[in-house]
């Protein structure tokens, strides 16, 4: 017995070997998805330690229960007012975790077993909200004289014609913008997932007209800087977002008292590219979607798509109409 318990690595150990060898080194992913289970790793052992009145260096494998990670669960959602979709991320965070852990750890993998058994919790989707062509235009809005004013329409200009989540566009450098023919924008994905976006000839002139009245911009700069000269941060662009909607209500009434994102120009994008005949498939590889089930919630989403669908067919309460041929036309045929 004393044997088994020597050879079996401790929480922290394990904890260790998953970020520094599991996470980073034998799976490769990204430092955002490994922060990801960092923050949920951080909420977990503090709440653990709240609850088991231990510190995390004496937490045990088994100590971690079903139990305990559906109070953790319900403590992110009810004190933290965490959404589904968050709770689930912390849950797959933990239960890699609890995976790795069973592997290296067998005589508490029944435990494992058992913890691994708590489900994700479903929820409804909410309808994708999305601008329309109108309205996406007078957010972009034209340039003014000032610096961050280029910046900002640029910037709107940039997420409309790529469908750039926030974390790409802010990521694009000077060197990722081809502008000569084939003109396109080269956007550095979730883990690590790299795709090209081409340009309209709109957007090349923007970029070239912001590149020539910031001539200091080097090749590895970062195409759309804050004042500080630093990459913006996703709380820069919700800040900018904001008062270019802000300004654009004044002439487009109708964005008034809308939720809008910068997410929302995501879908926005994905919509205007359904509505214009473009492939699902297309679409799935413009977005950077890993599979293009995930791209089919915009079908779901385009009313106008399934009202043409539903004129296709005879609404019920029409009567149907037997076809009577012209007197002339029995005429012609009573000759023959």
């Amino acid at each position: 017995m004393m044997s088994k318990l020597a050879t079996s690595p401790s929480f922290p150990a394990l904890v260790q070997s998953f970020f520094a060898e599991h996470l980073t080194q034998q799976r490769a992913l990204s430092a955002r998805t490994v922060a990801s289970y960092r923050d949920a790793f951080v909420l977990f052992l503090n709440f653990a330690q709240q609850r088991l009145k231990k510190p995390p260096t004496q937490l045990l494998l088994t100590d971690i229960t079903p139990t305990l990670i559906l109070a953790f669960l319900d403590h992110l959602e009810v004190d933290r007012h965490n959404s589904v979709r968050s709770r689930n991320a912390r849950l797959a965070a933990l239960r890699s975790f609890l995976k790795f852990a069973g592997r290296r750890d067998v005589a508490a993998l029944h435990v494992v077993e058992q913890a691994l058994g708590v489900p994700v919790k479903r929820f409804e989707r909410p309808m994708l909200g999305f601008l329309s062509r109108e309205e996406m235009l007078a957010v972009i809005g034209q340039p003014g004289l000032g610096w961050t004013s280029q910046r900002d329409c640029l910037l709107m200009a940039l997420m409309y014609n790529t469908g750039a989540r926030v974390s790409e566009v802010i990521g694009v450098k000077v060197s990722d913008v081809v502008l000569e023919s084939s003109a396109c924008v080269h956007l550095h994905g979730k883990g690590r997932k790299d795709r090209s976006v081409p340009l309209w000839r709109s957007t090349v002139k923007a970029v070239r007209a912001w590149l020539k009245r910031n001539p200091e911009l080097g090749s590895t700069e970062t195409l759309l800087p804050n004042r500080n000269g630093d990459a913006m941060t996703r709380s820069n662009v919700n800040q900018r977002m904001a008062l270019a909607i802000q300004v654009a209500t004044k002439t487009m009434p109708s964005l008034k008292k809308r939720k809008i994102s910068p997410h929302t120009i995501r879908h926005t994008t994905a919509m205007h590219l359904l509505q214009s005949g473009v492939e699902i498939s297309v679409i799935a590889l413009w977005l950077g979607h890993e599979s293009s089930v995930t791209t089919h919630q915009y079908v779901e989403a385009d009313l106008v798509m399934k009202e043409k669908a539903l004129a296709r067919l005879q609404d019920p309460a029409i009567p149907t109409h037997r076809f009577r041929a012209p007197e002339s036309l029995l005429d012609f045929l009573k000759t023959l």
